[in-house]
């Protein structure tokens, strides 16, 4: 019997009402408790990002608001971007990256909160960006029709691709050796090594979430109540289940000693957990618990209670967000992530 994590975990749901609901998932139990609820926007939320010390939250009102979990208190507002923000990322403890309707991918410095880089991403909407592992590289999709990777460590374009239709999502999987674009029903994998398709995905909805659960194995959710899990190699579904009654809007997982599991929130108000069987994906997952919030769910996350932690090597990832280059020279470059590298001028 799983009975829970052995960490107290925190599920963070943004909503069409302006409310940021967090419930509360005692050590060794998966029942979920009222922790907070909170007034945090004067319009519906959009995206929810966590790092181990901070929560931030994107709206429509396009401000981003900062909780600081670790005092439990409110810890400001950043304001730079003249539109909805569409998408929230943290990176380590020291960057948060945003996305915005204005076209805007902002870098922000953790240590003082300040806009360290405003690029102007896409013509259109950022719809979504995704930085890779190594914190020297980022993806973006946008309105615009491209694909686009931004060097984080002078915060210039290293690289555009046309695709010929507005992506939703992008997203590295864990290593970052390969990653996913999402344009409607269709997935695209593309593999670092080639920076080309290598493999494609059809869902059979308009896809509205997606989650790395391994480094092949992916969680798929859309505009129904059903979510897919697919194999990233063979691009075959291993498994589907019935998560709500209603269409499925956000995902998120996290790993305890016992089991990885995966989170899910709905239009129907349910926040749900999964317990996945890594040795058995073709077996439908098994419901650990749910909590209503009687709300329109928009955006998920989880935050677990790790927070001074230092993740390993951060600083020497990192630390390149901090210093972005001045220089106008054009003259041929590398970034080396991993063992491969992006050449650009």
């Amino acid at each position: 019997m799983d009975c829970g994590p052995e960490r107290a975990a925190l599920l963070l749901a943004g909503s069409y009402e302006q409310i940021l609901f967090g419930f509360q998932l005692k050590a060794q139990s998966w029942d979920a408790e009222a922790d907070f609820t909170h007034h945090a926007h004067t319009a519906s939320l959009t995206a929810v990002a966590v790092n181990n010390r901070y929560v931030a939250t994107g709206s429509k009102d396009e401000t981003i608001q900062l909780y600081d979990m670790t005092k439990k208190v409110d810890h400001g507002s950043l304001l730079h971007h003249d539109g909805t923000i569409t998408c929230l990322e943290f990176h380590g403890n020291k960057h948060l990256l945003s996305g915005g309707e204005d076209g805007l991918l902002c870098v922000w410095g953790t240590k003082k909160w300040e806009c360290l880089k405003s690029i102007r991403a896409h013509k259109g909407h950022v719809s979504s960006l995704s930085v890779h592992p190594s914190g020297k590289l980022a993806l973006s999709v946008g309105t615009d029709k491209t694909l686009r990777t931004w060097n984080l460590i002078d915060g210039k374009s290293a690289f555009i691709k046309n695709i010929k239709q507005n992506a939703q999502i992008v997203q590295w999987s864990p290593s970052g050796e390969s990653y996913i674009v999402v344009l409607g029903k269709q997935l695209d994998i593309y593999s670092l090594t080639t920076a080309s398709v290598s493999g494609v995905i059809q869902s059979q909805t308009r896809v509205s979430a997606l989650k790395f659960v391994t480094e092949s194995v992916i969680a798929v959710a859309g505009d129904e109540e059903v979510v897919r899990l697919y194999d990233t190699n063979s691009q075959k579904c291993i498994c589907e289940f019935k998560a709500h009654e209603t269409r499925v809007k956000a995902l998120d997982s996290f790993q305890t000693p016992q089991s990885h599991v995966l989170a899910t929130a709905s239009s129907d108000g349910y926040i749900k957990l999964w317990k996945l069987d890594l040795e058995k994906l073709q077996n439908s997952p098994l419901l650990l618990g749910k909590v209503s919030t009687s709300a329109r769910l928009t955006c998920l996350a989880v935050w677990l209670s790790n927070a001074g932690e230092e993740p390993k090597e951060e600083s020497k990832q990192c630390e390149g967000m901090d210093r972005f280059g001045t220089s106008s020279r054009r003259e041929k470059r590398y970034i080396k992530c991993k063992d491969y590298y992006y050449y650009y001028y």
